[in-house]
């Protein structure tokens, strides 16, 4: 597929249904192990915050200990992405999994001072910047191009039921043995995702020539930003969406005893968002909703300066969480533009800066939530979501008349 292929469909095509998905061979052993990963990290961050707040009394250290790995992913988008393509996808999603498992038994080791704890934490954060590459772009592989968006979307929905699972679970075993037998627990489940890893995926060689280096990360990711209507799809899936993850980092200050609502509102909107665009809509309609559903996903948001109270304030946030759908929008738009080569580092540098704006969202809505108050913070967040998506669209459209054509609008 060159760079300018549109996704293929139409009248002609069959999209598969989630039956056909676990029908196809390797999918099923990427989903489970992609499960226990997403349950395991879910489970180790809750519990790593804990015991990072109860030894320091430090909300921002116990908050950073959380998003560090987040915001780390930056630094390894620059470094290592050129191994998503490059090395073996089974060797290295094994690796992953082994690394994590390391790691997190070390985060649970007594006596672990604050500063190696930070210090496993950011090699975790890079080597999740490779993980997410090497994922997706397997995904590509295994699915057909009209597979790859339903399969996503199912990938969404687990991950949305998981950690909603992780924390309650997370928390239960926080309250009732210690966060240390939590990261333990955690340890298990990357082992056990690594040996689904290992025995259900088969060996594939790498999708692009060449080893793994930072100057072919660096020519690789130059290459990906080349062009407007890429730069255009890629600060579509990063700013708005790290910006509204910014108002979720408030739910705990905004409603201290009624945070899971929250957040279980928040991922029942992302399941529907997600099964709604991933399946029921057609091509031809799904194309053009991603600016529509990036702004549904602020414009909720902006009623918190007026502190609604938690009924209101949890259909709010359903509702616009709704929008994440987009993001499937925009990832079948990336595809659209990028060769299938450059699939697996093209898709891991979308996971890497879309988890590194999450945690830079945090952290804007954090401070200006000390400034001000966390409902403040969300609409202040919330607007300049809005601001973006429309800057954005404005510019895809522009971009396009300035060319003589009407281009694919990279944000819908």
């Amino acid at each position: 597929m060159s760079a300018a292929d549109p996704v293929s469909g139409g009248a002609a095509s069959v999209r598969p249904g989630f039956r056909t998905l676990f029908r196809t061979p390797e999918f099923a052993p990427l989903f489970f192990s992609t499960a226990a990963h997403t349950a395991a990290q879910t489970v180790s961050g809750l519990a790593l915050g804990t015991l990072v707040y109860r030894a320091t009394d430090s909300p921002l250290l116990s908050a950073l200990s959380m998003f560090g790995p987040s915001l780390a992913q930056v630094l390894g988008a620059t470094l290592f992405l050129s191994g998503s393509d490059r090395l073996r996808p089974r060797a290295a999603l094994v690796g992953i999994s082994l690394a994590f498992a390391a790691g997190t038994a070390a985060l649970a080791l007594p006596g672990l001072p604050i500063a190696g704890v930070f210090g496993v934490v950011l090699v975790l954060g890079l080597v999740a910047s490779l993980g997410g590459g090497v994922r997706w772009g397997l995904l590509n592989e295994i699915l057909s191009k009209d597979g790859y968006l339903l399969g996503r979307s199912v990938f969404n929905m687990m991950s949305g039921i998981m950690q909603i699972t992780g924390y309650a679970v997370g928390g239960l075993l926080v309250a009732v043995l210690s966060p240390r037998a939590s990261l333990l627990l955690s340890t298990v489940l990357y082992l056990a995702g690594a040996l689904v890893l290992r025995f259900g995926l088969s060996v594939r060689p790498p999708r692009a020539t060449g080893r793994p280096s930072v100057a072919a990360t660096w020519r690789t990711n130059a290459v990906l930003w080349s062009t407007r209507p890429r730069r255009l799809t890629y600060l579509g899936l990063w700013v708005p969406n790290g910006l509204v993850v910014g108002c979720e980092s408030l739910y705990v200050s905004y409603a201290p005893s009624a945070a899971g609502t929250l957040f279980a509102c928040g991922a029942l909107g992302m399941l529907v968002g997600d099964l709604t665009v991933g399946r029921l809509l057609p091509q031809g309609v799904r194309a053009r909703l991603a600016t529509p559903l990036l702004v549904l996903l602020a414009v909720p948001y902006t009623v918190f300066a007026l502190h609604p109270a938690l009924p209101l304030a949890a259909v709010c946030v359903a509702v616009a969480s709704v929008g994440f759908g987009a993001s499937l929008v925009q990832q079948e738009q990336l595809m659209a533009l990028t060769p299938d080569e450059l699939s697996g580092h093209a898709l891991g540098l979308h996971s890497a800066g879309m988890l590194t704006m999450q945690g830079v969202g945090a952290a804007l809505a954090g401070s200006a939530a000390q400034l001000t108050s966390p409902g403040t913070a969300m609409t202040v967040l919330a607007a300049a979501s809005l601001a973006v998506t429309l800057a954005l669209a404005a510019a895809g459209r522009g971009g396009g008349k300035r060319a003589g054509r009407v281009p694919r609008n990279p944000v819908g």
